[in-house]
């Protein structure tokens, strides 16, 4: 009974000092708004800060440009001993050629100036021309839809030297009269219509409205009356009707024609390094629509290096106006060319 009594009071006795120092621990925490430190909490300021961000000028640039400008040349050598024939030759020409672009959402416009000359000198000869053009294409179009459009355009043409016929006389290669010059003929060509553009190798214009002046504004080529023939020439033989030139009458030196006009553009990368680029047009007159003119220029290049290359040129033209047969010509050429953007 003793032994029970003093066990029970070993028990109270633990009971009271775990309470008592769980009431210490308890007096030991921190309440969560005191200030442990016995330095007074410091005021902190805060300022807004404007950081420096770079001005970023950034523009679209919605022009896009292309140059290109070259040299060709043949060259043809025989030595006295040559017994095979053929003629000594040396022929060299001269190409420039610019696009820009403007294109912005819905308006396009672009300008094409194309610019060719060049000469051939052959044995015992007089140096010719065998190239000679001057064009200029200026278009503006509105997209009606993916592959069509509303189109205007302006066109100039003409050539820069003197066009001559020739003839031997007393053996001696000789001019016998004046046929092209600068500004005889020019043409300018306004035409208002609608434009098939599928992809950028290939566009056909629709010129429902088109009209075109032709000039000659070169006395050697302005064509004559007979009596003005016979005071310019008294030493010639007189002519038995009045001249026509290009389509203008006698006495006169400009003429406007009302047409129909197609345009079909085409350039196109055929192979790596092989660029076949050209451009038909038929011009119908409304007054004759049954006789329209046709020209066809071609042009296949072969990228030798990033500067030469070998070109092969092909026009095709028919025009009543001028003569009642088919003209053509072709040339092959070797030549230096540079264009830009490299």
């Amino acid at each position: 009974m003793k032994l029970q009594s003093l066990f029970a009071l070993l028990i109270i006795g633990l009971s009271c000092s775990t309470v008592s120092a769980q009431v210490n621990l308890k007096d030991l925490r921190v309440k969560p708004d005191s200030v442990i430190s016995e330095n007074k909490q410091e005021n902190i300021s805060l300022k807004n800060i404007r950081p420096i961000v770079p001005k970023l000028e950034l523009q679209v640039d919605y022009w896009k440009h292309w140059t290109r400008f070259g040299i060709t040349a043949n060259q043809a050598y025989f030595n006295e001993d040559w017994q095979g024939g053929g003629v000594n030759s040396l022929a060299v020409g001269f190409n420039f050629y610019h696009k820009s672009d403007y294109t912005r959402d819905n308006f396009n416009f672009v300008s094409e100036l194309d610019l060719k000359y060049g000469k051939v000198r052959n044995r015992d000869q007089m140096a010719k021309k065998n190239n000679d053009r001057i064009f200029w294409d200026n278009k503006i179009s509105y997209k009606l839809s993916k592959n069509w459009s509303l189109y205007t355009s302006l066109t100039f043409e003409s050539q820069f030297d003197v066009g001559y016929t020739y003839a031997f006389i007393d053996g001696r290669d000789t001019i016998t009269g004046t046929v092209s010059a600068f500004m005889a003929p020019g043409y300018f060509t306004e035409s208002l219509g609608f434009e098939y553009k599928p992809s950028n190798e290939f566009s056909l214009r629709l010129g429902t409205g088109t009209a075109r002046q032709t000039l000659i504004l070169d006395d050697r080529i302005k064509p004559l009356t007979v009596e003005e023939y016979k005071q310019k020439y008294p030493d010639r033989e007189p002519i038995d009707k009045d001249q026509e030139r290009y389509g203008i009458e006698a006495g006169k030196m400009f003429k406007n024609d009302l047409a129909f006009q197609i345009t079909a553009n085409l350039d196109k990368n055929i192979a790596k390094n092989l660029n076949l680029k050209s451009r038909y047009n038929l011009f119908a007159n409304y007054n004759k629509l049954s006789d329209p003119a046709h020209r066809l220029d071609v042009t296949l290049t072969a990228k030798v290096t990033s500067l030469v290359n070998v070109t092969l040129n092909g026009i095709v033209v028919y025009d009543s106006e001028v003569v009642s047969k088919v003209q053509a010509s072709e040339s092959l050429a070797l030549g230096i060319t540079y264009s830009l953007p490299r």
